[in-house]
């Protein structure tokens, strides 16, 4: 910035405090009623700062699970494209060799391009299914540990992109079929 004021941070979770292993607290050994209570007062305060770094721990890991139900929804994805890509290309190319009469019989090689893109569509709805079910069970679990205060879940969990894509590559699956089984569309 030309002006010289600092820019604004970028806005995330809120940050908690740190947490610093609380130090051993000097006892008078002359006073052993003293002492014992202060040593199970300290023990109290190093079970709470631990409690607290398992409950980021916990809270951090329902957040690598989501992220690895991602990766696994992109998987289907790119099995699933590959899947409807190749048998819509499979497909057109026997459809362009019938059509120019370089060859009589294709009705099985295009079947066969029509059930890979079957495949591949059916492939993405388990997907898609799956990973619903799997993200709505996790934000249960996370609502449920939360409400109990097990943990802070003080994000939610934004809007998965990658599902987004899936729905979008499931709807040109679609259209890909009726193109190729009804010969209309913007494919055909």
């Amino acid at each position: 910035m030309s002006d010289g004021a600092p820019a604004a941070e970028p806005r995330g979770p809120r940050r908690f405090e740190e947490a610093h292993t609380p130090p051993i607290p000097a006892v008078d050994e002359s006073k052993p009623g003293q002492a014992s209570v202060q040593l199970s007062q300290h023990r109290t305060r190093l079970s709470t700062h631990r409690t607290e770094l398992s409950m980021r721990r916990t809270g951090m890991s329902f957040q690598r699970t989501r992220l690895s139900a991602e990766r696994t929804l992109m998987s289907v994805i790119r099995t699933s494209l590959s899947l409807i890509g190749f048998g819509f290309t499979i497909f057109q190319l026997f459809e362009k060799l019938r059509e120019r009469g370089v060859l009589a019989n294709v009705r099985p090689l295009r079947n066969f391009g029509i059930a890979l893109v079957t495949l591949g569509i059916l492939l993405l709805i388990g997907g898609i299914a799956y990973h619903m079910k799997f993200m709505y069970d996790l934000r249960a679990e996370r609502r449920r540990m939360a409400e109990q205060g097990l943990i802070h879940a003080e994000m939610a969990f934004p809007v998965s992109l990658t599902l987004i894509a899936a729905v979008l590559l499931l709807l040109l699956g679609f259209a890909a079929i009726i193109s190729m089984a009804f010969s209309i569309g913007p494919l055909g």
